[in-house]
């Protein structure tokens, strides 16, 4: 029995609120349980030096969590003067996900940033990000495509994300605080809508796993991308 009372495939309830910030081009904020995070996405009509004169766009992600996103206050990282290894490998996986399913070269020489700030977490926020990370991102380009600043989509596919893990020796799907700190292995899977994994973040915490295992994940993980993109679908009607 898992402490949330789910069953083994089962994933926290989510809903996607689109549109929640007045500035942003794309805003949402989603909830997949007790797991809260708004994300911003803002236009900007350059792109860094790397890329002038490239013809290519460029789209990023910065993340972060508010103090009292957790059970206890947490230091503003501002405060020390540098990001966390942690928030850095974070933003640069959600930056890699969104990017997968962006063509540049329709995009042009812009470049979209999407925020992502926890309000409340208990576990997979960096998944959640990534889920309502491409809602914004969505919204953001058709304000592109309604403009006529861009004459097609560069958006290819859907992109979500969701963790999976082996929790009292059995493989689970979508893992609260409670859950993730006392799972034997934890995984992060970030797909598209057609079932292509784009990233596969797995570790064994307390014991190894096997291939069974990690195809028992996978099929768990398929059937929560499903579930989340249809979540963002019915968002954006």
């Amino acid at each position: 029995m898992r402490p949330s009372g789910r069953t083994i495939d089962q994933i926290r309830p989510i809903s996607i609120e689109i549109n929640v910030a007045k500035h942003a081009e794309g805003s949402c904020l989603i909830k997949c349980g007790d797991t809260h995070v708004i994300c911003m996405a803002s236009i900007e009509e350059n792109v860094p030096p790397f890329l002038r004169k490239s013809g290519l766009g460029w789209v990023t992600a910065e993340y972060g969590m508010l103090p009292r996103s957790t059970g206890s206050r947490m230091r503003r990282e501002s405060g020390s003067g540098k990001q966390s290894g942690r928030t850095l490998e974070i933003q640069r996986l959600i930056g890699r996900s969104l990017r997968a399913v962006v063509d540049r070269v329709i995009l042009g020489e812009r470049q979209i940033i999407v925020d992502c700030d926890v309000i409340q977490a208990d576990g997979g926020t960096r998944c959640a990000a990534i889920t309502g990370g491409w809602v914004a991102l969505r919204l953001a380009v058709n304000q592109l495509l309604s403009n006529n600043i861009i004459k097609s989509d560069p958006i290819i596919d859907h992109v979500a994300a969701i963790s999976c893990g082996i929790y009292a020796g059995t493989p689970i799907i979508d893992l609260d605080y409670r859950e993730d700190s006392d799972a034997g292995v934890d995984a992060n899977f970030v797909m598209s809508s057609d079932m292509r994994l784009i990233e596969i973040q797995g570790s064994a915490e307390g014991s190894r796993f096997t291939r069974d295992e990690l195809n028992k994940l996978i099929d768990l993980a398929e059937n929560g991308i499903q579930n989340l993109t249809e979540t963002q679908k019915s968002a954006l009607k």
